[in-house]
Order: C-alpha cells, then sequence, then structure tokens
C-alpha cells in the first residue's frame, strides 16, 4: 500500500510514542526485522526527525481529502434535505431505506411535512 518517499500524514499514536498527529511525513524506510512492532521509519520535515512506525498509525494524504469531500457533500445533501422537507432523500441518506410493507407504505404518504420535520427535530433532540 505505502511506498517509500510517498508523503503521508500521522493520523495516530498507536504507541502513545509522543508523534505529532496530524503532520505531514515522508517514508524513509522500512523496518524488516521481525522482533520489532514498527513497521516503517518516517521523517517528520517541520520538526527534523525520524519516527519508527505503524502502519496503522499513517494514512495517505488523498485518502484523507476523499474522506473529508465525501463527508462534506453527504452533509450538503442532509442540509438540502432538510430544507426542502425531501423525506425520501433524507432516508436514503440517513440509512432508513428499508423494505416497507403495503400498510406502512399507506402511513408514510398519509404523514404531512410537518409531522415529518417533527419526528427529524425530536430525534435530533435526542
Amino acid at each position: 500500500m505505502f511506498r517509500l518517499g510517498q508523503r503521508v500524514i500521522l493520523v495516530s499514536d498507536s504507541f502513545e510514542q509522543g508523534y505529532p498527529i496530524g503532520e505531514h511525513a515522508y517514508l524513509i524506510g522500512r523496518d524488516r526485522n521481525p522482533d520489532s512492532a514498527f513497521e516503517w521509519v518516517v521523517r517528520i520535515p517541520k520538526i527534523d526527525k525520524h519516527f519508527p512506525i505503524v502502519e496503522a498509525d499513517i494514512a495517505l494524504e488523498e485518502k484523507l481529502l476523499e474522506q473529508e469531500a465525501e463527508k462534506v457533500q453527504r452533509e450538503a445533501l442532509l442540509d438540502h434535505a432538510l430544507a426542502t422537507r425531501n423525506e425520501a432523500l433524507f432516508r436514503q441518506l440517513m440509512g432508513m431505506q428499508e423494505e416497507l410493507t403495503d400498510e406502512e407504505n399507506k402511513e408514510a404518504v398519509k404523514e404531512t411535512p410537518e409531522e415529518f420535520i417533527r419526528k427529524v427535530n425530536i430525534k435530533a433532540w435526542i
């Protein structure tokens, strides 16, 4: 997944070594010692230090940016669904798309937009 020279971001500190979480780093070596828990050696240019690190503590910058973009997009769609009172879009985004029986479909159709907004506000309050 990673290769030498690649730019990564420190996302956690599994062994509590005092890593500067959120900083950019470069992979400068791979620790192939079977007795070591650390898999990579990274260099953090901002503080000019090298750290041994496990693979779970680093992530690619591109992946983090993609995740953040998806999160922002989902939040924008939720805001739009609530502003336009689009119940179908809201249920789809919240993962509430379940197979409804005919009886439940009839009840869902009878529900007014005001009742839907009231239910959403009650759930948001909790």
